[in-house]
């Protein structure tokens, strides 16, 4: 009598590079459809291969690319290479350390950086450059040598990088249970009318754009992960405005997503439309500063300025500060300049 019951991949042919469990209100979703919007720089025809290969696995069992997604339906997904983190290799990269002991590290990271390899950024992230210059990392729960958190690419600012199993363990507690200090220096689209407030909304994968993260309210907060920042208003600047922003969670996008919900999308943040013109004139000396603005400052206008926790050795509590890099600064000088000019 024949066997028909599926046949399980050769998982030592096959390496698992992701996992996701399905949020209890997704409707049913082809998983190929699916997993375009969950996982970066991917193309159909991998996904398709992936599952010719039996490395799509939902509970368990592969499926065909048509397979529809159900609510909370466990997918792995396996491919024949090894992940990149299985693959990194160190490389001589120039660090801005900040503060450094045995259990833990401060580093400055430059706008454009990548934190960890993955999908297009194979190499030059800072993780290959602490592996370079540290053996032995302690590795954290999505298996990244030394990182307890991390900020976007073209984002610039302060990391803690971990040195121990202790320091890992004692960080990402601080981190998990909010008792960390976060502060970024932003600059908005619009006049942010109030002097301070509150953005809550949990933030989740935006179901259109695979690439960006949206606000989910309501009936549909499910779908999110609860996010909470406290902003302050540092400077107005006519068509923008200079804030404060303290993160009580770190979602991805977080500062990116929440400015963008209440009407303030970052300046110059091409991934949520920040590089048009959201506010001003239609004039054309108007558009060519702005431009001159773009080209300054060819970013999001975003920059991880204060770090504080306490030390998982000594438990006294740190706070580290940097200040607003070069092309921040001079984007924002312009707009000193500009709103000056307005109000003659």
């Amino acid at each position: 009598m024949e066997n028909h019951e599926p046949q399980l991949p050769d998982e030592d042919n096959l390496h698992e590079h992701f996992a996701f469990k399905v949020d209890k209100g997704q409707t049913p979703l082809r998983i190929d459809k699916y997993l375009m919007n969950y996982i970066e720089n991917i193309t159909r025809s991998k996904i398709q291969a992936a599952a010719k290969n039996d490395g799509i696995l939902v509970n368990g069992t592969p499926v065909k690319s048509n397979y529809k997604v159900r609510p909370n339906d466990e997918i792995r997904v396996l491919f024949t290479h090894p992940t990149y983190e299985a693959l990194l290799v160190g490389e001589d990269i120039p660090l801005d350390i900040v503060y450094e002991d045995d259990d833990v590290l401060v580093v400055n990271k430059p706008a454009g950086m990548v934190v960890h390899p993955g999908h297009g950024n194979y190499s030059g992230t800072l993780i290959n450059a602490l592996i370079y210059r540290f053996d032995n990392l302690p590795n954290n729960s999505s298996e990244r040598p030394g990182l307890v958190h991390r900020i976007d690419k073209d984002t610039s600012g302060l990391l803690v990088v971990a040195k121990t199993e202790k320091a890992m363990a004692h960080l990402s507690l601080q981190f998990a249970e909010k008792t960390s200090e976060r502060e970024y220096v932003a600059l908005v689209w619009g006049n942010v009318e109030v002097d301070e407030g509150t953005i809550e909304g949990n933030i989740g994968r935006h179901p259109k754009n695979r690439l960006q993260n949206t606000v989910f309210l309501n009936d549909e907060a499910d779908k999110g992960k609860p996010a909470v920042t406290h902003y302050k208003v540092l400077e107005r600047l006519g068509y923008v405005t200079l804030v404060s922003c303290k993160l009580e969670t770190g979602r991805t996008h977080q500062i990116r997503v929440h400015m963008k919900h209440i009407g303030h999308t970052l300046f110059n943040d091409e991934r949520y439309g920040g590089n048009a013109i959201l506010k001003g004139t239609t004039f054309t000396k108007y558009k060519q500063f702005v431009d001159n603005c773009f080209k300054v400052l060819p970013r999001q206008a975003l920059h991880a300025k204060t770090l504080g926790f306490t030390h998982p050795k000594t438990g006294k509590f740190m706070r580290f500060e940097t200040p607003v890099p070069e092309d921040m600064v001079q984007c924002i000088e312009k707009w000193r300049g500009y709103s000056k000019y307005q109000e003659l």
